[in-house]
């Protein structure tokens, strides 16, 4: 186990800050900007990833850049210390909302620092459309939901083709995204972080 406040002072971990390829970072739990209308960061310094996923970022938003200049990566939550998801976890308990949190016990892949939820900016710095919004917990923001969307109308094409692109770049750098948020990436095999690695308090 690491204390978040060790953080800064870790060799195996890089801030969201310095890493290269104009990745821009707007962590939204550090706000009230979330699904729960609160910031739960409380003043913690989250801005933080593993190097080893950092380096990741760094390559899908290099790999993003080549091939639609302009465009860049806007990250909105990456380190979420346990502390917070048992947090979340209380603050949820009987409500359906609960389906998009891994339980305390058996840990966040946020929690180890492997895993990001982003974006993408456009051109002119604005948040492209992808159909719903970051922590939108509705079926519309269900990656395995989208050819049913796409039929029904409740997407487009262009929904589809930005989120394309944002899965794209993730996948050529190594991450691997989920069922339920298209806007998540986990960085790694899930059952070998939980074993290997240490998580973040």
């Amino acid at each position: 186990m690491i204390r978040i406040e060790d953080i800064a002072t870790h060799p195996d971990f890089r801030r969201l800050a310095d890493l290269d390829h104009g990745i821009a970072v707007d962590l939204r739990y550090a706000t009230a900007d979330n699904f729960v209308g609160h910031s739960v960061y409380a003043g913690i310094d989250c801005a933080w990833l593993r190097r080893e996923a950092a380096a990741a970022l760094e390559h899908a938003a290099a790999w993003l850049h080549e091939r639609r200049p302009g465009y860049r990566l806007l990250v909105l939550d990456a380190l979420r210390p346990q502390r917070v998801q048992q947090r979340l976890w209380d603050e949820l308990q009987a409500t359906p909302l609960t389906m998009y949190l891994a339980p305390p016990e058996r840990g966040s892949i946020h929690s180890f620092g492997m895993a990001v939820d982003l974006t993408v900016l456009d051109p002119q710095g604005h948040e492209v459309d992808m159909g719903s919004g970051f922590d939108e917990m509705t079926l519309a923001s269900h990656p395995d939901h989208e050819a049913e969307h796409l039929a029904q109308g409740a997407l487009t094409a262009q929904h589809l083709i930005e989120r394309g692109w944002l899965r794209a770049a993730m996948r050529e750098a190594g991450f691997h995204g989920i069922a339920t948020e298209w806007w998540h990436f986990d960085f790694g095999d899930r059952v070998a972080v939980r074993r290997d690695l240490p998580r973040v308090l």
